[in-house]
């Protein structure tokens, strides 16, 4: 599981910060969280392709969040896209894409989808589950956390050689199956430690501080939380649905986050290092993501 920031600029784009995207490589399908402005040319620069986008999970409907749809879906038809898209959003996501869809000369050639969601919907996808909450923000946001589903437990291989296994019953008893070893019946469950947790991964989009966000992201892997501002504009912030670094942070602490992203910086800011300095007095895992940071989430 890894994370590529697209672009952690708040409200519009500057010289070093593109708009709001985050992609995240399940292996199997990417995932991308927001698409703002100049999504698709990030993508050119960074480790994760936009070919391999399998579905686009949007916050809201401000510009720098998800006006990257009609040039990201005009260069997947002109590079011959054949498989579907599943693109999900809030209650207004059908209208709003539909929208963005009919922009300028083109034909779409492969199956798009748009799906509206609600605050506490769930869905049940390719091995992962995706739920969403409620977002503080002055227009429909929802903020959405992906997790994968439990995994097996680690294989012990000095507890398999004890027990005469050798061999393709290694990978047999890994992938859940029985092997029978001189006429004995060896379970999966003597050999594998107990189930380990999915990694999970909290977006929380535009919002100023709310219990639902806190809520969504209880105890997840890692937290990536708007931090607009910092603490002497805090009040400002709030008032137009944004947090502070410092109060991103506390919701990461609150929550028993395993690590913290801040992102969507509002433009006055030239330098990160105050920030994260701030976020890290609350919450010492906290990081300032930067536009083409790769971060790999490692299996517990």
């Amino acid at each position: 599981m890894r994370l590529t920031f697209l672009g952690t600029a708040g409200s519009w784009p500057t010289k070093d910060r593109s708009a709001s995207a985050v992609a995240l490589d399940l292996e199997r399908e990417l995932i991308l969280l927001d698409c703002g402005e100049g999504t698709q040319r990030q993508f050119f620069q960074s480790s994760a392709s936009f070919m391999r986008v399998r579905r686009i999970f949007i916050t809201h409907f401000h510009g720098d969040h998800f006006l990257g749809l009609p040039g990201l879906i005009q260069s997947m038809c002109l590079n011959h896209r054949e498989a579907p898209l599943d693109i999900y959003g809030p209650p207004d996501a059908e209208e709003m894409i539909g929208r963005a869809l009919r922009l300028g000369y083109f034909q779409l050639r492969f199956p798009v989808e748009v799906h509206a969601l609600r605050a506490g919907d769930s869905l049940e996808l390719d091995g992962y589950d995706v739920r969403t909450a409620l977002a503080s923000h002055p227009v429909p946001s929802l903020a959405y956390r992906i997790e994968e589903r439990p995994k097996r437990g680690r294989f012990d291989a000095d507890r398999a050689h004890a027990l005469g296994i050798h061999g393709h019953d290694f990978a047999r008893l890994e992938a859940g199956e029985t092997v029978t070893i001189d006429g004995r019946v060896v379970q999966p469950e003597e050999v594998l430690g107990p189930p380990r947790p999915g990694r999970s991964v909290v977006y929380s989009g535009d919002s100023a501080p709310t219990d639902q966000i806190t809520r969504l992201a209880d105890r997840a892997t890692v937290l990536i939380h708007e931090a607009t501002a910092a603490t002497e504009l805090e009040k400002e912030a709030n008032e137009w649905g944004h947090s502070s670094a410092r109060q991103a942070a506390e919701c990461a602490r609150v929550a028993g986050a395993g690590a913290l992203f801040l992102t969507h910086f509002s433009a006055r800011y030239k330098e990160l290092e105050p920030l994260e300095a701030e976020a890290r007095i609350v919450f010492p895992g906290s990081t300032a993501a930067r536009d083409l940071l790769d971060h790999l989430i490692r299996q517990p």
